[in-house]
């Protein structure tokens, strides 16, 4: 993958973003894509290795389109200014579809590499689920929290878009209430890209994923 050039092409973008400007640097994209999905197949085939579900993962379904949905946007610029993939066993799935804990990441037009883990803005009644999991399994929950490989690669769950109070039918009193009032199950992370080849990318992608595999699992035995 040559970084640099994907870097320039999502800069240019930014500044382009336009149906006109996209059709003249088609090739340019096209290449890029197919670049990226390599790059994603083989992300697919090494995180396998110690997580066999997502073996059947298709790498195109992983990809995500880089054209926006602009039907109820603010913003109606065409097109995103980020290369980005989802990794589940079953393929790419919209968060309305419950889709389970996913492997997360993109590369943005500044050239950082943002890379999370879990699920994002789950469904009413997958969030449900997954509160309820904690009150009957607090100690399980407690035990992925305090482990050191997920911490030191990912520090805490973050609280974007946390309850200020706890969510209906759920006691204040409760053991990990703050992480009940959480709305996203994820950990998340990013750096930067200059200086990183594939290799150093696929290293540090599989290690900080291989880190989160508590969450996964934790997530999976809801």
């Amino acid at each position: 993958m040559h970084f640099p050039d994907l870097q320039a092409f999502l800069s240019e973008l930014t500044e382009n973003n336009h149906r006109a400007w996209f059709v003249m640097n088609k090739p340019r994209y096209d290449i890029l894509r197919a670049e990226f999905l390599q790059l994603v197949t083989e992300l697919i085939a090494g995180l396998a290795k110690s997580d066999p579900a997502i073996a059947g993962c298709e790498p195109k379904k992983a990809l995500f389109r880089i054209n926006r949905d602009v039907r109820f946007a603010h913003d109606k610029s065409p097109y995103k200014t980020t290369f980005s993939a989802s990794i589940l066993p079953s393929g790419r799935k919209k968060p309305s579809e419950g889709g389970g804990p996913a492997y997360y990441f993109q590369i943005d037009a500044n050239g950082v590499l943002f890379f999370a883990c879990g699920e994002y803005m789950p469904p009413a009644d997958r969030l449900r689920a997954i509160r309820q999991h904690i009150v009957a399994d607090p100690d399980g929950f407690g035990k992925m929290l305090k482990d050191k490989k997920l911490k030191q690669a990912f520090g805490t769950l973050q609280e974007e878009g946390k309850l200020s109070r706890p969510p209906k039918g759920f006691d204040a009193e409760l053991p990990y209430i703050e992480q009940i009032k959480l709305k996203n199950f994820m950990v998340w992370s990013e750096c930067p890209l200059r200086g990183m080849d594939g290799a150093q990318v696929k290293t540090t992608l599989l290690s900080a994923w291989q880190s989160a595999g508590p969450l996964v699992r934790w997530l999976r035995s809801v």
